[in-house]
């Protein structure tokens, strides 16, 4: 029985070391990780699956996410405001996260002075963390002689009716090339830049796709010479070998970056500031340069080799807050220089 009674007692000893130590070995729900944490997401497959299962591993954090589109994710989040069921957003419009600032917690990542100056967080609440910028893309098998560097080149008479846009009226893209050409033309209220425009439209020739995608797609098809697009999936066909070329204007680019932020009274607050650190740390800042095509925001990340450096990128900087007060102005104003277009 003395027997039978020690290895009992030894049984009980092992079962209460496995159990201290899986109390010790596994983080608890603070700075340290674990528990749960529940993601917003308007992003890509593609940034998801090389985010969420790392972030996952490297905290012992078990993530939920949701995926929609941002402006959808934003009326839940207002609808939950009371209880909050997810504890960030990421990913989606800057200027949309903004103008819903009622909704977000301030936190300010301990890794924000390593991300771009432009970009870090100067409101308090939203950390950015990667980049897309307007851009424009080509079509190597039919350019041919002409020369195309930035916007002013778009008025070449030859590309009449062989430029590809979407409406920024309902395109979120085609909006962001409008502010863009703005702002390197002379500025959102110059009467020079806004001549500018309807010159490049009067050029175009009615030419407006129904969607942003239409217009990558075309150009790469051959449908068309020259698209006003976006960098993404403007470099995923470079990198898939299409016959294209991406143009910065030399006029300037505009990089805008994609939000996130932790929504107010978040149930699992340590593990959201947590995750803001890790976007924005050079570990995924990298991971993502490198195997995306989306620019990361941290000055010291890698790119692939198909992507242009940003040193070699003429940047320029919008007025987020601005465009994004006077948006319906700026849309309006398109608005009635098209349709004056399309009377004549």
């Amino acid at each position: 029985m003395k027997k039978s009674s020690l290895w009992v007692l030894a049984a009980v000893l092992i079962v209460a070391v496995v159990i201290i130590g899986f109390r010790v070995g596994t983080p608890k729900a603070d700075k340290a990780g674990g528990g749960k944490l529940v993601v917003y997401s308007p992003n890509s497959e593609g940034l998801m699956n090389a985010t969420i299962p790392l972030f996952e591993e490297k905290y012992g954090i078990d993530v939920e996410v949701i995926q929609a589109g941002t402006g959808e994710l934003i009326k839940r989040i207002r609808s939950e405001k009371d209880r909050p069921y997810a504890d960030v957003l990421f990913g989606g419009s800057w200027s949309l996260v903004y103008d819903n600032r009622d909704l977000w917690e301030p936190y300010v990542s301990k890794n924000d002075a390593n991300v771009l100056e432009p970009y870090r967080n100067k409101v308090g609440f939203i950390t950015s963390n990667v980049l897309d910028g307007s851009c424009l893309i080509v079509n190597t098998d039919l350019i041919g002689d002409i020369k195309i560097e930035g916007y002013a080149d778009l008025l070449n008479p030859k590309l009449k009716g062989k430029i590809a846009t979407a409406d920024p009226a309902n395109s979120s893209s085609a909006f962001a090339q409008l502010t863009n050409m703005l702002l390197a033309m002379g500025g959102y209220e110059s009467e020079e830049a806004w001549q500018y425009v309807r010159d490049l439209f009067a050029n175009i020739d009615g030419k407006i796709l129904g969607s942003s995608s239409g217009v990558y797609k075309s150009v790469a098809d051959g449908e068309n010479v020259v698209g006003l697009s976006y960098e993404d999936p403007c470099a995923q066909l470079v990198r898939d070998g299409a016959p294209v070329k991406v143009i910065y204007p030399k006029e300037g680019t505009v990089y805008l970056p994609a939000a996130a932020a932790i929504i107010k009274g978040a149930k699992n607050m340590e593990n959201a500031k947590l995750f803001m650190d890790f976007i924005i740390s050079e570990e995924v800042q990298n991971i993502w340069g490198t195997t995306l095509t989306n620019r990361p925001v941290h000055k010291n990340a890698k790119t692939s080799d198909f992507m242009v450096p940003m040193s070699e990128i003429y940047v320029i900087e919008e007025d987020i807050p601005y465009v994004s007060t006077h948006k319906q102005e700026i849309v309006d104003r398109f608005t009635e220089l098209y349709t004056s277009l399309q009377s004549k």
